[in-house]
């Protein structure tokens, strides 16, 4: 061979060569993906509750995927939202379950109401799939259920404390409670009575309701105020119905305290209520500044410049897929199995990376539940002034 066919050979050898190294590395690099479904309701007067769960996942999935994905067992993923609107109805959210079973999704976020919580319980048991609900009936996280992990705060959590801390620092004897005439918000109000009455309190009224596509709260409240509570409790009020509530009561002039257990959305407030929502009591995500480390602030921040806007819901939200990853690390066996997700619940344990300190990640519910299925956040209840929150009091549960 002479020297410029040797040359020639040498160089489509070499070639070859790179394309082949170029190819192998690239197989190398390719992550795995891993999908995490979201079905809950992110249209409507409830829409802020889903719409904070998703961006939450989505803000966390792009930044994970962003530093090369995250290492589960001996291989990396790069983590993939697959979102379904059930528009808060537990039809629409059976058929969000039955399309992340069909496309081999393991773990959802959601629903974020009660009914469609349990609606959805037979299709993710019949195929193998945890979810993360936002809804607070016991039996969904009880014995023989087991499929289902609270990810917040419950009513039943939270009312006890904001009752106690109102009779105890604000001098609250007299409470009413209204809701929407549906069976999420029923559900809390007489949660909410029952920790009234063990309180001490006086339940001056608990019958009244409203229909959740209500305008004109004006005939709705004016007996309930008549009562002259010191506190009004808005059971499981929609955010989109909550300034609405909040005005009118101002507007027919009551002075006292007003307060929900269900999160809430500050720019929905004040562009529906303004200085009249000052002194509303909600629980609030699970953040303040007092206690956020470097990656929360990082975390809002990607946030905000992905969605132009922050959600302080989102501060309790952000949690859900934080945990079911992490829980995956711990035992990779879960990724197909969720039986090895559930054996590895009851003694999981990881740093907190959204609190400063020593803070754990860690599944919490043995005193509402008799088993771990509720993750552990801070509960932070929040005062609402002057278009954002400020925090009244932060708790916790086991």
């Amino acid at each position: 061979m002479n020297k410029r066919n040797f040359l020639k050979s040498s160089a489509a050898a070499l070639a070859i060569s790179a394309l082949s190294l170029g190819a192998a590395g690239g197989a190398l690099a390719a992550n795995k993906v891993l999908k995490i479904g979201f079905v809950g309701v992110t249209s409507g007067p409830a829409a802020a509750w889903g719409t904070s769960n998703v961006r939450s996942m989505q803000t966390r999935a792009a930044w994970i995927n962003e530093i090369g994905g995250v290492k589960i067992g001996g291989d990396t993923y790069d983590i993939e939202i697959v979102t379904f609107d059930d528009q808060k109805d537990p039809k629409r959210a059976i058929a969000g379950m039955e399309k992340m079973a069909q496309e081999g999704i393991h773990y959802v976020v959601g629903p974020n109401v009660d009914d469609g919580a349990a609606a959805v319980r037979p299709v993710a048991e019949s195929n193998g799939i945890m979810y993360f609900p936002y809804a607070f009936p016991k039996s969904l996280y009880q014995k023989p259920a087991s499929n289902a992990v609270l990810g917040m705060i419950a009513n039943y959590q939270s009312g006890p404390a904001i009752y106690k801390f109102l009779r105890d620092k604000k001098g609250v004897k007299k409470v009413a409670f209204i809701a929407a005439n549906e069976s999420d918000p029923l559900s809390q109000r007489d949660g909410g009575v029952a920790a009234a009455n063990a309180l001490g309190l006086e339940v001056v009224a608990d019958k009244d309701t409203y229909q959740n596509d209500t305008r004109d709260f004006v005939p709705v409240l004016t007996p309930v105020l008549r009562s002259k509570p010191d506190l009004l409790v808005l059971s499981g009020v929609a955010p989109g119905n909550a300034p609405l509530l909040i005005r009118s009561a101002r507007e027919l002039g009551y002075t006292g305290f007003i307060s929900t257990e269900t999160a809430q959305d500050a720019k929905v407030l004040e562009e529906g209520a303004g200085d009249l929502a000052n002194g509303f009591i909600s629980v609030g995500g699970a953040s303040t500044p007092e206690i956020r480390s470097k990656a929360m602030e990082e975390f809002i921040d990607r946030y905000t410049k992905m969605f132009g806007e922050y959600n302080d819901e989102s501060n309790t939200k952000v949690y859900a897929l934080e945990y079911i990853i992490e829980t995956l690390k711990m035992n990779p066996k879960g990724i197909d199995d969720i039986g090895e997700f559930k054996k590895t619940m009851d003694n999981f344990s990881a740093p907190n990376p959204y609190m400063k300190g020593d803070a754990t990640l860690k599944y919490v519910g043995m005193t509402s539940f008799g088993q771990k299925r509720q993750v552990a956040v801070p509960m932070v209840v929040n005062e609402y002034r002057d278009g954002k929150f400020d925090t009244l009091f932060i708790a916790e549960v086991d």
